[in-house]
C-alpha cells in the first residue's frame, strides 16, 4: 500500500483557546489513536493534501521528534462552510494486528454485454476489507470482461487469501443491464 509523510509536531496544551491558536497559524489539530494512549499534534494544513482530496487509500508516516508512526486516516472533520480542515483522526497501524479499510474498487477488461448494447453499473465502488497492514491493496481490481446481459459480478469472486472482504458474499459489485435505448429498439421491434 502507498504510504505519504507527514511532518508534525506534539502539542503541549489541547484546549479550545490552543486548537484556536493552532488553526490561525495554518495548521491542523490532530490525534493518533490505537497505541498505549493518543498522542496529539499538529502538523501544517498542505500536508494532508495527497491524503485526503484522492480517491485512492494511503497510509501515513507521521513524523515526531525523530520517531515515526505508521497510521492510517480514521476520521477526519471540516469547516462546514469553507471546507479548511479541523481535526483529523489517525489509527496506528502494527504488522501484526489487523485492520479494516474501504479500498477502491477498479473495473478492468471491456464487457460483452456492454459492446453489445448493454449498460454497465458499477454499484460499489468501495469494499470494507479486512487485512494485516502488509496485505492491504492499493486497488480491488475486478474483470468484468466475461460479463454479459444480465450478469453480475458478486463478491464472491473477488476473495482473495491475502485479505478478507466485509461484505456478504452475494453482494453485486457490477453488473450489465440493458440499455434503455435497447430496449426502446427492442420494444419497437416487436410493434412493427
Amino acid at each position: 500500500m502507498k504510504s505519504i509523510t507527514i511532518k508534525g509536531s506534539q502539542r503541549e496544551s489541547v484546549g479550545k483557546v490552543a486548537t484556536k491558536a493552532l488553526r490561525n497559524a495554518g495548521q491542523v489539530p490532530c490525534v493518533i489513536y490505537g497505541g498505549d494512549k493518543p498522542m496529539h499534534f499538529s502538523a501544517e494544513e498542505l500536508a494532508f493534501k495527497k491524503l485526503v482530496y484522492t480517491p485512492n487509500v494511503y497510509t501515513a508516516t507521521i513524523e515526531l521528534g525523530g520517531e515515526k508512526i505508521i497510521t492510517t486516516l480514521q476520521d477526519i472533520q471540516f469547516h462546514p462552510v469553507t471546507d479548511k480542515i479541523l481535526h483529523v483522526d489517525f489509527y496506528q497501524l502494527f504488522e501484526d494486528k489487523e485492520i479494516s479499510m474501504n479500498i477502491p474498487v477498479k473495473l478492468v477488461g471491456k464487457s460483452k454485454g456492454v459492446a453489445t448494447g448493454g449498460a454497465l453499473r458499477h454499484n460499489l465502488r468501495k469494499l470494507k476489507v479486512k487485512a494485516l497492514p502488509a496485505n492491504l491493496p492499493d486497488v480491488i481490481e475486478a474483470d468484468i470482461t466475461e460479463l454479459q446481459i444480465g450478469n453480475k459480478l458478486v463478491v464472491r469472486s473477488l476473495q482473495n487469501d491475502k485479505y478478507t472482504i466485509m461484505h456478504p458474499e452475494n453482494t453485486v459489485v457490477a453488473q450489465v443491464r440493458m440499455s434503455r435505448n435497447a430496449t426502446k429498439v427492442a420494444a419497437e421491434t416487436e410493434e412493427e
